[in-house]
């Protein structure tokens, strides 16, 4: 639909600027900010105290699970071990004398009780067998338990010894290594992270999303990215998952409790965050790196399109929108077109328009002021 009315500002040194209908692509963008990390890691620790006395990789280096990494000295656990094992040897020899001390027995019981039945046997000398018989066997019984418990106690010191050994749990690249030859390892309360190794032919990009964007995400969109070290590279994914609350706040200094949403203060922006992978064969995304992101809501290639600048708002519920047409013989006149999809700059038409036609995008004076608000027939 197109009028003949001659649309013109009320400042009449005012000319329009005019653009041209073009073709290209339009899309409707969330845009966020995202940290790239390994998707698979593991932080090494030391599980016994002690002096590091050899650390046998650097940092950048590529190990195989069950690569030898560092050794803390192993003279305390080595010492409990074979005490452990000098324990147990004598309390096998008391086992074996205990063994033999309730054969005897047994066997005094068996003649007082063969005395007894033949009647030559006194019935004090009977009890007496039968209670040493019941001794020994008790003794018996303590000393094995005795083994039972110094075999347990073995077997956590000689794990232990094994912990002065510490091995690659994962293939991978060591991104970092905190401890240093010669440092004193303290394991009493909590295990020392001594170095971390990551997998980094596969990243993920944690993204923080405002609550204003995160309803317009879905599992699978497809999205892209950029790093500042590569502004001309462009990534490809599609999102992977969105945590179902925001990053639990720090405590506040006060004492109270912090909130378990995760919102902060009303002053505070709630940001929520989106998951998603990206294969790092290459090795060009590294650890802690800034990617923009951008999540891809709805996208028309290919299309007519036109500067946002030039709509004016008719039927936003149905797409409907007015431009300032510029006529074969210069007369300006409204049309109105249908809208799909649209970004900060551009928006798709749908109908209405084709391509090559002039439209007004604006108005300026000649000395560059915009002309004064009004427009006269």
């Amino acid at each position: 639909m197109a009028s003949a009315a001659l649309l013109r500002p009320a400042d009449p040194a005012a000319s329009a600027e005019v653009a041209v209908v073009g073709r290209g692509t339009v899309e409707d963008t969330v845009t966020a900010l995202g940290k790239i990390q390994p998707r698979a890691y593991v932080d090494v620790g030391a599980q016994v105290s002690g002096q590091l006395t050899r650390l046998h990789v650097t940092v950048g280096q590529m190990v195989r699970e069950g690569d030898l990494l560092a050794e803390i000295d192993p003279a305390l656990q080595q010492a409990k071990v074979e005490a452990g094992r000098a324990e147990r040897a004598r309390l096998t020899a008391l086992l074996a004398e205990q063994r033999a001390r309730a054969d005897f027995a047994e066997a005094q019981l068996a003649r007082q009780a063969a005395l007894r039945r033949s009647g030559s046997g006194r019935g004090e000398a009977y009890d007496q067998a039968r209670m040493e018989a019941r001794i020994a066997a008790a003794q018996v019984e303590a000393t094995q338990a005795q083994i039972r418990q110094t075999d347990s106690t073995l077997q956590a010191d000689e794990a232990q010894l094994g912990y002065t050994r510490i091995y690659a749990p994962m293939s991978g690249t060591l991104i970092s290594v905190d401890a240093r030859q010669g440092q004193t390892i303290n394991s009493a309360y909590e295990a020392p992270v001594l170095m971390r190794i990551a997998d980094l032919s596969a990243m993920t990009v944690w993204t923080q999303v405002s609550e204003a964007d995160v309803t317009r995400l879905r599992d699978g969109m497809p999205l892209y990215f950029t790093t500042l070290g590569h502004p001309g590279r462009r990534w490809t994914a599609r999102l992977h998952e969105i945590l179902p609350a925001p990053p639990k706040p720090p405590a506040s200094g006060n004492g109270g409790s912090s909130a378990t949403g995760g919102g902060g203060s009303a002053n505070s922006v709630v940001l929520y965050t989106a998951l998603f992978e990206i294969a790092n064969d290459r090795g060009e995304l590294r650890p802690d790196m800034t990617a923009q992101v951008f999540f891809v809501a709805a996208a028309a290639k290919d299309t007519v399109t036109v500067p946002v600048a030039a709509l004016t708002p008719a039927d936003e519920v149905a797409g409907r929108h007015n431009v300032s047409l510029i006529g074969s013989g210069g007369a300006i006149e409204t049309r109105e077109v249908r809208v799909g999809v649209r970004d900060r700059f551009n928006a798709q038409i749908l109908e209405g328009l084709t391509e090559g036609e002039r439209i007004v995008v604006g108005w300026k004076t000649d000395d560059g002021r915009p002309p004064k608000i009004g427009f006269r027939l």
